[in-house]
């Protein structure tokens, strides 16, 4: 199995940015997905700068991957989804069907990213004659809905084709909308936001009138509010036949998560715990989202 590292999806400084991705091409991570993914009013980096950081991080040795927005509203959107499609040399993460649509077009080989709908092989299927070569399962899904998919993909004869990647830690991207919260939590409106999304480099925690975490507010993107876990069931999603294990990028103690990770993925796991004791993991098993099944193990 190999060990991606999602796109960033908060909104951190240009030069902050840079030393993450500058510490990540000495990390055992085998692709790396980067680019805006959120809001394109996020424009710390121009659309050359992540082309060009991802040749870079590609001549380290890591397969890089160009991530594309998950909601598409503006021209000015479509012209920089032309640009990261005629990039000419990485490969793109369409996250909604324009995308798809774009790099089908062009023949190019694509991942279909975690805010597409695939909830089944057919689905699959459809995405795999348009060019998908990799597919990151829905982060509501469940493992054994996984295995479903899987094992029925197998008997439509394409399984082997492709390669399935499945979002295993970080705050899970659960929904999008054309408002922009956080602007809104500041009285703000969205074309005049001021960028308050980078005074908040983990987002905005929502929690419940009884103080539990309940969401993560990322602009127009609605994320958990705990972060999500999957290390204990690295070995079972190998047996699955789970190509890559997805990590999302978090402001701190990246370095020792990747660490932890690559252990259990190599049959290793023996560091000092660094993931958050109430992560999550309710929806791998057809739970509530806000569910730790291995609490009090």
């Amino acid at each position: 199995m190999k060990l991606s590292m999602g796109a960033v999806q908060f909104f951190w400084p240009r030069d902050k940015v840079f030393e993450f991705y500058r510490q990540l091409a000495d990390q055992p991570v085998d692709v790396v997905y980067l680019g805006e993914m959120v809001c394109s009013k996020r424009r710390e980096l121009k659309t050359q700068e992540w082309i060009d950081l991802g040749r870079e991080l590609a001549a380290s040795g890591k397969q890089v991957v160009l991530t594309s927005l998950a909601l598409i509203e503006a021209e000015s959107e479509l012209k920089t989804l032309r640009r990261l499609c005629d990039n000419g040399e990485l490969w793109v993460e369409a996250n909604d069907l324009g995308a798809v649509q774009m790099l089908s077009e062009r023949k190019l080989p694509f991942v279909s990213g975690s805010p597409i709908n695939v909830y089944n092989a057919r689905s699959l299927q459809a995405l795999y004659r348009r060019g998908m070569r990799r597919w990151v399962m829905p982060v509501e899904l469940s493992g054994e809905t996984l295995a479903n998919i899987l094992s029925d993909a197998q008997a439509l004869g394409f399984a082997d084709q492709i390669e399935t990647e499945v979002f295993s830690y970080g705050h899970l991207p659960l929904a999008y909308s054309a408002r922009c919260f956080s602007a809104r939590a500041r009285n703000l409106p969205k074309d005049n936001c001021q960028w308050v999304c980078l005074e908040h480099p983990q987002g905005m925690l929502l929690s419940s009138q009884e103080d539990q975490a309940v969401f993560t507010i990322n602009g127009i993107q609605t994320l958990s509010g705990q972060v999500y876990n999957l290390l204990p069931e690295v070995a079972q999603m190998k047996s699955m036949g789970v190509d890559l294990v997805r990590l999302s990028p978090r402001p701190e103690a990246m370095d020792a998560v990747i660490r932890q990770y690559r252990e259990q993925l190599d049959g290793g796991g023996a560091s000092i715990p660094v993931i958050p004791a109430d992560a999550v993991n309710g929806y791998w098993y057809k739970d509530a989202g806000l569910v730790n099944t291995h609490a009090g193990r």
